[in-house]
């Protein structure tokens, strides 16, 4: 009897863990709604505990850090968290809008309204520098522009932390708030309840060599926007 029991009960903890595994690589994600609320780069404000870490898995590379991201969204924009483990911060640059791809970063990709090839692309340093850009994308030819009267209502609110123990570094902390009117006139936005755009999560990481994290895996590079997942609006 005791062997059935456990060979039950091993059954059921498989079949959970399928299921879990299914609804990540589905790749369909929902974003609960929340009040908005303040950034320190901590990640620790009580309104992220609405919602539960998603793996970001590794797709390049020799490094094998852990990396994980939250996505919520209010009435006047999305906020994203990322955490991702690291030994070595490789983060020079110290301006807004230049490359910082080329280093430590995070991004994000949003894709409102799929009847046109044009989507969002915001990126975030350790050091809290970022890059928005808006990405036309025709047959696989993609320049990024810079928004115009970035100021104001329309200005993206972001912060960083490097996490350290005993002196080591152990990870870095991203957080940031991206407006819906720095996405005007960009359709299907701001969403509803029920709106699905569709999306993916990266991270870069240059200890040595060049690692890649994604939630969605693309063929060629971060830009290949037909797989991307989707996010559904709570």
């Amino acid at each position: 009897m005791k062997f059935f029991q456990l060979l039950f009960i091993s059954s059921l903890a498989f079949q959970t863990l399928f299921a879990n595994i299914h609804v990540q690589d589905s790749g369909i994600l929902t974003v609960k709604k929340t009040s908005d609320f303040e950034l320190n780069g901590k990640g620790d404000h009580k309104s992220w505990n609405q919602t539960s870490f998603t793996t970001l898995h590794h797709r390049k590379g020799n490094k094998h850090y852990s990396s994980e991201f939250k996505i919520l969204y209010s009435d006047n924009g999305i906020y994203c968290l990322y955490v991702s483990e690291d030994s070595i911060i490789t983060s020079t640059i110290k301006e807004d809008f230049a490359d910082i791809f080329n280093e430590d970063v995070v991004e994000v990709f949003f894709w409102p309204n799929e009847s046109s090839n044009i989507y969002f692309e915001y990126e975030l340093s350790p050091y809290n520098f970022e890059l928005p850009i808006l990405v036309p994308n025709y047959d696989g030819k993609f320049l990024g522009w810079r928004p115009w009267h970035y100021e104001g209502d329309r200005l993206t609110k972001h912060a960083a932390s490097i996490q350290k123990t005993k002196g080591k570094t152990t990870s870095w902390i991203a957080e940031f708030f991206i407006p819906y009117k720095l996405l005007t006139p960009l359709q299907n936005v701001p969403p509803k309840s029920g709106s699905i755009w569709r999306a993916n999560f990266y991270r870069i990481d240059y200890d040595d060599k060049t690692s890649q994290w994604s939630w969605m895996p693309t063929r060629k590079n971060f830009h290949d926007y037909e797989k991307f997942g989707k996010i559904i609006f709570e």
